[in-house]
């Protein structure tokens, strides 16, 4: 079992440490990781300069770019063999409902689904990050269950996790993605020099969490799972807009 680690927090991260170790004894694990944080990336490429590729003391491998720069340089350029799963995180923070268009853990993720190999994007469902082995232990048991029994198709995996001790975890829960509200508005203020500097404003709260959203599994204490797909074709409205060229 040939496995290939990637986050968005960069190769120095905790996460991305308890990740590794979570999965020891599995297979033969690369990481390949951004060399600074580079949470929200999305699925950028780098096209307007050449990348570096530098392995650091632990052993992990880091380049000069995105999540999906990591994980295209690694399947097309780096790695003799493929890996059999690609595996991104452990994510400080969720990536749920829109969060998911932004991530730079579920694109390195997204990268290799649409690359070929079955991926897990996964998060901790909180920046305080007291039990990365929680996630830790789902991501092994994630991995466990893909050896018995290999989905025979890519897959693209978005797993969310309860920041809580393991075992009051209530279990796992496959969901649709929730929605959120607008983002809050920016946030203004004065630079040194006098310049006006803007900060992104924080998510919006979760407007559709019902039952079956991964909001509605986490704040219950499960495990949420949610299977992505990348086809952005609106295919409901293909004949509305056919009609409207007429």
């Amino acid at each position: 079992m040939r496995i290939l680690l990637s986050n968005d927090d960069g190769y120095f991260a905790p996460g991305l440490q308890a990740l590794y170790e979570a999965l020891q004894g599995l297979g033969e694990i690369v990481v390949v990781a951004p060399e600074q944080n580079r949470s929200g990336a999305s699925n950028s490429l780098t096209l307007d300069r050449p990348l570096l590729l530098k392995k650091a003391a632990n052993g992990f491998y880091f380049v000069n770019g995105t999540p999906t720069d990591c994980v295209h340089l690694a399947v097309t350029g780096m790695l003799e063999n493929l890996p059999d799963i690609i595996v991104s995180g452990i994510n400080a923070g969720a990536n749920m409902g829109d969060d998911t268009i932004y991530s730079g853990t579920v694109a390195a993720a997204t990268e290799g689904y649409l690359l070929g190999i079955p991926s897990i994007a996964i998060s901790l469902t909180t920046h305080a990050c007291a039990h990365f082995e929680t996630a830790g232990r789902v991501a092994r048991s994630l991995v466990e269950r893909f050896i018995a029994d290999p989905i025979h198709e890519p897959v693209l995996l978005n797993v969310n996790v309860p920041d809580i001790p393991p075992e009051q975890l209530k279990g796992l829960e496959v969901t649709r993605l929730g929605r959120r509200h607008k983002a809050e508005p920016v946030v203004t203020m004065k630079s040194p020099r006098n310049e006006t500097v803007y900060w992104v404003g924080a998510a919006g709260a979760a407007a559709d969490a019902g039952p079956g959203t991964d909001f509605n599994a986490v704040e219950r204490g499960y495990v949420s799972m949610t299977p992505l797909q990348i086809d952005l074709t609106h295919n409901a409205q293909l004949a509305a807009i056919n009609d409207w060229m007429k």
